[in-house]
Parts: C-alpha cells; sequence; structure tokens
C-alpha cells in the first residue's frame, strides 16, 4: 500500500508528464497548454478537495514572475524598439477601455454595483505572451505584429494588477481620489522600471565575473535575481512584475556568460510552474458551480472578444501605421491566461461576498477565451496575410561558455550580412594564437576549421579565446555589440 507522501509524489509526477505530453497535443490543436492543464485540475478537483486561494496566489505569483522573466530574456530589444508607444498603449489605454467596456457589461448582466463590474473588467483586462506564443509557435509571424503583442503581453500586467487592487481598496472604503490613483499608478511604474533596470544590470554584472564550477548555478543565479527583483520592487511600493520584465530585457539583451543554458532552464522551469500553476487553479473551481454561471461567463466572453478588446486595439492604435487588418489580427490575439485567474483570487482573499463568484466568472471567460481565439489565430494570421513566406529562422548570434574556473570562454557567433569576416578566409583573418575557431556549423553540416575556408552569411563559428581577448576577437570578425541577440 503507499502511504500519503509516495501517493503525492506519485500524483505529482504524473501530472507533470501528463502536461508535458499534452503540449504536443495543443501545438497540434493550436489550442493554448493552459486550457489542457486548466481541465486536469477541473478533473482532479472532483477527487481532491482544495479550496487554498492563498497558496493557489502564492504560487501563481512565482510561476508569473518566471513566465516574464523568460519573456523579457527571448525580448530582442531592437525588435520591440520600434514598436515601443503603441505597445505601452496598448498595455495601458487599451487595458483600461477593456476595464470599462466589460466592467459596464458584468455589472449589467451580473446585477453587480458599478464598482465591483470594473473589478471583474480589471482582472480580465490583460493578456498573456506565454498562451499567446504557445498557439502561434513557429508560425512566422510579421516582425511589427509579432514584436507588438510580446511588448504588449510583457507590459500590460501592472496596468491589470494596479487596477484591480484600487478598485478593491476603493470598494473597501479607500479615500483615495481619481488624482491620488493616477500618481499612484505614475510612482508604481516608474519605480518599477528603476528597479528593474537597476538590478538587471547587477545581475549582468555578477554573473558574468563569477566562476562556478558548475554551469547548472548560472541560471539559478539568474532567477534569484529575477525573484529579488520583484521582491525589492514589492518593498519599495512599486510594480514587480514591471521590474522583472524590465530586468530581463536589460539581461536578455546584455552580452551574458551561460546565455543558453539560462535560457534552457528558464524555458524548462517555465513550463514546470505553468503546469502546477494552471493545475492548481483548475482545482480551485468547481465545475458544478460553473453551470450556475455559463450563460453569463459565455456572454462576457464574447464581449470581452468581440467588443471590449477590439475597441481598445482600435482606440490604442488610432495614430499608428498598422492597417486595419494588422490591428483586427492584435484584437483578435488578445488571448487572456494566467494573470487574470491569479487576480481572480484577490477578491476571495479580500473578503469579498461575491469572491467566489468572480472567480468562477473570471475562470469562464479566460477558459472560453482561450479554446476560442486559441483555435483561430493561426488561421486568421494566414487568411489576413499576415505570415511571412520565408521559414522561420534561428537568430542566435553569440553565446559565451566559460571555461570552469579558467579565464577562457567559447563564442558561439552567428555571422550576419552586416559583419565584416562574410567572404574571407580564416587566415587572411591574422588571429592571435589565443583566439582559435573551433568549429563552424553550415547548414546541417559541421566543418573543421582550416586556414582556407571561407565564412559566409548565416555560418555559425565556434571560436575559443581568453576573456581578456574577447573585444579583439570581436572587433576581428566584425561582431557590433548590437549584434548580440538571444534565442533559445
Amino acid at each position: 500500500m503507499l502511504n500519503f507522501v509516495d501517493s503525492v509524489i506519485i500524483s505529482a509526477a504524473l501530472l507533470l508528464l501528463t502536461g508535458v505530453l499534452t503540449t504536443k497535443f495543443s501545438s497540434r490543436f493550436g489550442m493554448p497548454a493552459l486550457v489542457i492543464f486548466i481541465v486536469i485540475g477541473m478533473v482532479l478537483s472532483r477527487y481532491i478537495y482544495y479550496d487554498d486561494a492563498e497558496i493557489t496566489q502564492l504560487v501563481g505569483v512565482f510561476a508569473l514572475i518566471v513566465i516574464l522573466f523568460q519573456g523579457g530574456m527571448q525580448t530582442d530589444f531592437r525588435e520591440i524598439k520600434p514598436v515601443i508607444g503603441p505597445a505601452l498603449s496598448l498595455a495601458t489605454l487599451g487595458v483600461l477601455l477593456t476595464t470599462v467596456v466589460i466592467g459596464i457589461s458584468a455589472s449589467f448582466i451580473l446585477g453587480l454595483p458599478l464598482a465591483e463590474g470594473l473589478l471583474i473588467g480589471a482582472i480580465v483586462g490583460s493578456t498573456d505572451a506565454a498562451a499567446v506564443f504557445s498557439v502561434l509557435g513557429g508560425l512566422n509571424l510579421k516582425q511589427r505584429i509579432k514584436a507588438t503583442l510580446e511588448a504588449e503581453s510583457g507590459s500590460n500586467d501592472p496596468m491589470a494588477v494596479f487596477l484591480t487592487v484600487s478598485l478593491i481598496e476603493w470598494i473597501q472604503g479607500s479615500e483615495a481620489g481619481i488624482l491620488g490613483m493616477v500618481l499612484s499608478f505614475i510612482r508604481e511604474m516608474g519605480l518599477g522600471m528603476i528597479v528593474g533596470v537597476l538590478l538587471g544590470m547587477l545581475a549582468v554584472y555578477v554573473i558574468n565575473r563569477i566562476n562556478f564550477d558548475s554551469s547548472g548555478l548560472y541560471p539559478v543565479m539568474a532567477m534569484g535575481f529575477a525573484v529579488l527583483t520583484y521582491g525589492l520592487a514589492e518593498t519599495v511600493m512599486s510594480s514587480g512584475l514591471l521590474a522583472v520584465y524590465v530586468m530581463a530585457l536589460v539581461v536578455g539583451n546584455t552580452e551574458l556568460t551561460y546565455r543558453r543554458t539560462i535560457l534552457a532552464f528558464n524555458q524548462g522551469f517555465a513550463w514546470m510552474m505553468q503546469i502546477v500553476m494552471f493545475v492548481l487553479l483548475g482545482l480551485l473551481v468547481f465545475p458544478y458551480q460553473l453551470s450556475d454561471i455559463a450563460w453569463e461567463g459565455l456572454l462576457l466572453s464574447l464581449l470581452l472578444i468581440g467588443v471590449a478588446r477590439p475597441v481598445g486595439v482600435m482606440a490604442s492604435l488610432l495614430f499608428t501605421s498598422f492597417p486595419f487588418s494588422e490591428k483586427l489580427l492584435v484584437a483578435w490575439a488578445g488571448l487572456r491566461g494566467a494573470v487574470p485567474i491569479v487576480l481572480a483570487t484577490y477578491p476571495i482573499l479580500a473578503g469579498f461576498t461575491n469572491g467566489q463568484m468572480f472567480f468562477n466568472v473570471v475562470f469562464f471567460v479566460v477558459l472560453t477565451s482561450a479554446i476560442i481565439q486559441g483555435t483561430t489565430i493561426a488561421p486568421l494570421a494566414k487568411l489576413l496575410r499576415l505570415v511571412n513566406p520565408d521559414p522561420l529562422l534561428q537568430s542566435t548570434q553569440l553565446e559565451l561558455y566559460a571555461l570552469g574556473k579558467g579565464k577562457a570562454e567559447i563564442n558561439h557567433i552567428q555571422v550576419q550580412k552586416h559583419m565584416s569576416v562574410i567572404g574571407k578566409e580564416i587566415q587572411e583573418l591574422a588571429l592571435p594564437d589565443d583566439i582559435l575557431f573551433t568549429a563552424i556549423i553550415r547548414g546541417d553540416q559541421i566543418l573543421t576549421p582550416r586556414g582556407s575556408t571561407v565564412i559566409q552569411e548565416g555560418d555559425t563559428l565556434y571560436v575559443m579565446c581568453s576573456k581578456a581577448k574577447r573585444q579583439q576577437m570581436r572587433n576581428l570578425l566584425g561582431v557590433g555589440t548590437s549584434a548580440y541577440n538571444k534565442h533559445s
């Protein structure tokens, strides 16, 4: 007979394995993986009684830190820089308009006071990056749309959190006026960005200068800095989630030792946290209660998809050069995911009489939104001809592998068209003795570097040198600071 501990361990193992295997099913049918994990949790709720919203919120916040850190690390700032204006407009004005439209609708449909209706609108106000890109997968979307969705999803969570917390305080009798809320928002966002930048720079400095015997410690240190960033930001009364995303942007867009190792660890860890989080959220829902709010939830979901999100997007992108087809896809790609369901635990913990009803409504809205939009984003992108005809290419350009406690490192460099080394033989570069080509990958071939080997665009070079010669090596190969990038 299995004891309680063994049963829990085996159940956790089966959940993780099931979650990982179902991602294959998810990508095949174009459905966000979060739907599968939530359904697993709902099924388990028939056999396991779980109603601890506080633990669920704690796990959810930690999972969001991991997910935002992973998303920021993989975001190329050069790609999102041209769309920062539209993305920030979507992340602020878009969330606010969504809150108002859904808030008024929820108040009417559910028979709630306007303030409580607006609270539901604020909770479902932000989109989910993990859900959007798990659906898009390898779809080679037009760069401007991809960058806009990426930047919006990473930056709109703080706005939703701020509105949710502010409305809860307002409903509970806070005397803060509209001006006070606006000033508080500006302070939280500003301090969050400052904390994120400073902790990001500190993380890069420490990671690049410390030598661990095991490369597996670098991802742990990076994740530690991400969690520390959130904690410090919240301590100084600023936006912890925004601070984490900004910190990850700084780390991900700077020359970094063991970048690939850190990214690979983060990606796996983010998936694990999503599985755990969504299963817990599924456990927190009692399926029989969903039937009580089914039509109201479905109506709100349709209003969110067909009215509130398009209104927010069209208004936010009104004075931009985005054509209507791109605005339409951005509006349709506004999937809801982790943040709304985690925020839905706030009214429960605040002791709201309708707290569980709020959670059930938000849960239903997120679930139906993910299913309806998630299965149709890719076909709509193709129908609107917003997918590039060329295959999606990896753009990894430089990776540093420090060799233990020594002072040598292996540089992983992808040759791009702007680099002066293209068309030259290795022997023409006049490399010093302590800068050595160890391998060249060209297509699906691994070439042994020789003096007569001509470097071509698209080649992946592996170059060993001492840390002291890193800048010299970069100059010889024509690698500028703008060439640094990251990719899993």
